[in-house]
């Protein structure tokens, strides 16, 4: 089942608006406790510039939402990034635009898009996923399975995680929890009944948004 987007990796981008250089920097993140970290770890790297303009959105539902327009006009900044990022669904990130006063005023219409499109331009390359429930089966199986079980995965109904050579094939196998009695029934079927699961599990994985 689908619960959000989030990203992938931390991510750096910069542009120059009007002579102003905007700086974005966007983290993965899981509590508020380490959004404010990240936060404050940029505004010490930064501490020349003329704002470092925050955003944060946390949870599932987007229950923490928190921004601060950093000295900019009211309305023009930090609160436009955490609507944005509401609006495309990304949670769990904190984001933080820096600028470098270039000379010339954006006026507020300018101001709300450069935040946002500098905001948006690192989310891109933070790579933005989806998370979703899935199914997870840690197993051993024979090493003259793992081709036809490779083969099997080719189908997109499972997707082979963490493999691990050791007297036998240790490796992960993720599902959607619907397909996970299908996906232990074929096991069971390429290798005779003769695989270990060792483990089954539900577990939140991110995937790419394609």
């Amino acid at each position: 089942m689908y619960r959000y987007k989030t990203v992938l990796k931390e991510a750096k981008e910069e542009q120059i608006i009007e002579r102003s250089r905007f700086i974005a920097h966007v983290k993965p993140v899981e509590s508020r406790d380490e959004a404010e970290s990240f936060i404050a770890s940029i505004r010490s790297q930064n501490k020349g510039a003329d704002h470092n303009v925050p955003a944060i959105v946390i949870g599932d539902k987007f229950q923490i939402q928190w921004a601060s327009d950093d000295g900019e006009s009211q309305g023009t900044a930090g609160a436009p990034m955490v609507q944005m990022l509401v609006k495309e669904e990304i949670t769990n990130v904190a984001v933080v635009v820096t600028r470098f006063f270039g000379g010339v005023k954006l006026g507020k219409g300018g101001l709300v898009r450069a935040y946002t499109s500098s905001a948006k331009f690192a989310l891109s390359s933070a790579e933005i996923c989806k998370v979703i429930d899935m199914s997870v089966l840690a197993l051993k199986l024979d090493y003259s399975f793992l081709n036809r079980v490779q083969n099997a995965s080719q189908n997109e109904l499972f997707e082979i995680r963490d493999v691990k050579f050791t007297e036998s094939v240790a490796l992960k196998i993720a599902m959607k929890p619907d397909n996970a009695d299908y996906v232990k029934s074929l096991l069971a079927d390429i290798t005779a009944g003769t695989h270990t699961i060792l483990s089954e599990t539900e577990e939140l994985l991110k995937v790419p948004d394609y």
